[in-house]
């Protein structure tokens, strides 16, 4: 008879004392097993591990014994206690694959080891890249677009602050100055820890309201 492992994982600490969520996975997987007339030989659990990473003590064990070929089938509650990045899904997907290991998913009714199921795994994959770059695409025309009215887009550049609406940008007059005495020094060839003295000199200070530092004049020029 063909063997199987069995995978579940809890994302908090509350699920994992409470262990209903646990006991419920771990049912499926057994009557998962019984179905599909696999030998169910144990039920690796993470409890209180994210499903963002593979970093999880009982995920790489599993994995060692995909790689080893010492298991025929995983079966999980659903796929994502095994993962919820697109991305790992489908390096796993190649791994199972190499190591002629099956993916059996309850929820999702899903059976590596038939063509069919391989078929709508590697679907599933796709829309959820497809979806990934769709929502990217779409950030980044938000983004460009809110540039392009002069909106705030993550922190207010050095030389700019908020105006009144709490939305579009204004010149911040101060800023501007260190900004132009910074660049004109540095086209007299002053060296950056010149730059910062005379920037102290003249009273200026960062927007933290520290001293400046060669290190901050550097970062404005690679930011300029």
């Amino acid at each position: 008879m063909p063997t199987a492992i069995g995978y579940a994982r809890v994302s908090t600490a509350d699920q994992a004392a409470n262990g209903e969520s646990l006991e419920l996975q771990q049912r499926k997987i057994a009557a998962a097993a019984e179905v599909h007339d696999y030998e169910l030989e144990e039920i690796l659990v993470d409890a209180g591990e994210s499903g963002k990473s593979l970093h999880r003590p009982s995920a790489a064990r599993l994995l060692d014994l995909v790689k080893a070929r010492k298991v025929d089938a995983v079966i999980v509650h659903k796929l994502d206690r095994l993962t919820r990045s697109v991305r790992d899904l489908a390096d796993l997907l190649d791994l199972f694959d190499r190591a002629g290991v099956a993916l059996v998913s309850v929820t999702e009714s899903l059976d590596t080891s038939t063509a069919a199921g391989r078929l709508v795994l590697n679907i599933m994959v796709s829309v959820g890249q497809w979806e990934r770059e769709v929502i990217g695409e779409r950030t980044r025309d938000a983004l460009q677009s809110k540039k392009a009215r002069g909106e705030r887009v993550g922190t207010v550049p050095f030389g700019y602050q908020l105006a009144a609406d709490g939305i579009t940008l204004e010149d911040n007059p101060t800023e501007r100055r260190v900004l132009h005495t910074l660049r004109e020094l540095r086209d007299q060839g002053s060296t950056l820890a010149a730059i910062a003295a005379e920037l102290n000199r003249q009273g200026f200070t960062t927007r933290s309201g520290s001293p400046w530092r060669f290190e901050y004049v550097r970062s404005m020029l690679k930011a300029a």
